[in-house]
């Protein structure tokens, strides 16, 4: 039987669990998606939309696949993930993102796996890590690793929800396991603890009210509404992952390459906001905050301060308002609103030939009057 073998192969490579589902299982998961994208749930992700047939029915992704090896890892933190919540002049980064980017380490053991299955079974193989139009979450949940909880994610018994998830797709027809039962029962910490709202109802995410979307994946200006709720959630937001009761049985991780790198723990939002492009990218060098580039963090960082109320961040803000770029002086301008007395504030007014930063002015100052 390769079954054992392949059990025993995954956990030499450092994965917490295994599951085999089919590809054609997950297509009410599919039908669930076309609602969600038809009622603009998912915003700006226009990927989403994107070859919705395939993302819907991994069938569809990959004919000539009988089966999908679902794998787990773990990525439990080391301590409360919620503590720097309360430090307001330090920053709260999401604990998958405190280090190395966990899609090239996923990848890479997918790969030795699935080049092992071709040298024993000689069926071909496709693997895939959150960079493909693969539902991962509903898939694993078939494949009877957890269940999709009422914030959306996979709860896994084995590391509650702090799963990382990897796929392989094969030719090789393998035994299909048994979907979990959902086990959530009566609990509403995951929706109750979101700072946005952005759960119209359980197991549907609004992802334009997530803080994880509005600080990752919007591109734009954050919409006035959510700033404050952001606290100093600079990127992604742990909330409702960290709340769920079945992380008793959660661990921390075992690879040091998810564990938290001191400099990024808990950052001091001075230091944040006072790196230019070449600084960014030095602190975050192989990390997944890296993608989005210094104006969307400093963006981020500058709600922050501005939630801060910490006078110490006045200066760095200021002088964040002659940047470059127009996201971060408008920003900027918020930010320093909520540091400073009017009338200092006020005489800080400049003009700027950006649409979207006089506006930032205009809201903070209605006799603006900036070309």
């Amino acid at each position: 039987m390769i079954r054992p073998a392949l059990e025993a192969r995954a956990r030499e490579e450092g994965f917490a669990a295994i599951g085999i589902a089919a590809p054609a299982a997950m297509r009410p998961a599919g039908d669930r998606l076309r609602e969600w994208v038809a009622e603009g749930y998912h915003g700006e992700m226009g990927w989403m939309a994107e070859r919705i047939a395939w993302r819907s029915d991994a069938s569809a992704l990959w004919p000539e696949a009988r089966s999908v090896i679902m794998l787990v890892e773990n990525y439990g933190p080391d301590g409360d993930p919620l503590a720097t919540l309360t430090r307001s002049d330090r920053a709260t980064i999401s604990v998958y993102a405190r280090n190395r980017d966990y899609h090239d380490r996923i990848k890479k053991r997918l790969k030795r796996l699935a080049r092992w299955i071709v040298e024993e079974t000689g069926e071909d193989v496709k693997v895939f890590v959150d960079t493909a139009p693969v539902m991962e979450k509903p898939l694993a949940a078939l494949a009877g690793l957890g269940w999709q909880g009422k914030h959306t994610n996979l709860v896994s018994r084995d590391v509650g929800s702090w799963a990382f998830l990897g796929a392989i797709f094969t030719t090789l027809d393998l035994p299909k396991d048994t979907p979990h039962d959902d086990r959530c029962g009566s609990c509403r910490a995951c929706l109750d603890i979101c700072p946005t709202a952005a759960f119209p109802t359980p197991y549907r995410l609004d992802a334009r009210r997530c803080i994880s979307y509005l600080t990752i994946e919007h591109k734009g200006p954050i919409p006035l509404e959510f700033r404050a709720a952001m606290g100093n959630r600079i990127y992604g937001c742990d909330d409702c992952l960290a709340v769920c009761p079945w992380n008793k049985f959660a661990s921390e991780a075992q690879d040091s390459a998810y564990h938290a790198r001191e400099s990024l723990r808990a950052p001091a939002l001075a230091d944040l906001l006072a790196l230019d492009d070449a600084a960014f990218r030095t602190l975050f060098t192989a990390s997944p905050v890296k993608r989005i580039g210094r104006a969307r963090f400093l963006r981020n960082a500058l709600i922050a301060a501005g939630n801060s109320g910490d006078m110490a961040l006045a200066a760095p803000v200021r002088a964040l308002l002659d940047d470059t770029e127009p996201l971060v002086r408008g920003t900027a301008i918020w930010a320093l609103s909520r540091l400073v007395s009017a009338r200092e504030f006020a005489s800080l007014a400049r003009e700027d030939d950006d649409a979207t930063v006089r506006r930032e002015w205009q809201e903070a100052l209605p006799d603006y009057s900036g070309r």
